[in-house]
């Protein structure tokens, strides 16, 4: 059934899916960029296109988390100052190069929101989030093609 529809949908399909998978909803891009590839789609439109998908649906959190404010995390989810100041010196150490591990599952998304809410040098971040989601693409086509190929 995913094959199918990925033939019908192709790249687009997988743009959606991958911005999708890069939001707060759980489900896996990989397996819709491995079930493109096994549909038969092009490959370097599949790796773009789920690069591009994912950079921006990850870019999107980010940037949302930039318009963040301490004092709402306060008000309503009841963090304290501490605990965000805590976690702003952990975000402060490592800084711009958490952006290459956004594409992990599950901590990369946490990565992309705190690096957005504590404002770290946002066109690297953009830029190291597209170099770390366009690598985990590329792998899993090599991947795929090893075993497939």
């Amino acid at each position: 059934m995913m094959i199918e529809l990925l033939q019908q949908w192709g790249v687009l399909g997988l743009f959606l899916g991958s911005f999708l998978a890069a939001t707060v909803v759980p489900f896996s891009s990989d397996v819709l960029l491995v079930g493109a590839l096994a549909a038969g789609c092009d490959p370097v439109s599949c790796i773009v296109s789920a690069t591009v998908g994912n950079w921006l649906g990850g870019m999107s959190s980010n940037l949302l988390d930039w318009l963040g404010r301490w004092e709402w995390l306060e008000r309503w989810l009841h963090v304290k100052p501490e605990t965000l100041e805590r976690q702003r010196e952990r975000v402060s150490r490592w800084g711009v190069w958490l952006a290459l591990l956004t594409w992990v599952p599950v901590v990369g998304d946490i990565f992309a929101i705190a690096l957005g809410f504590y404002r770290v040098a946002p066109l690297r971040c953009a830029l190291f989030i597209l170099i770390g989601k366009a690598a985990r693409y590329i792998a899993w086509a090599a991947i795929y093609w090893g075993v497939v190929g």
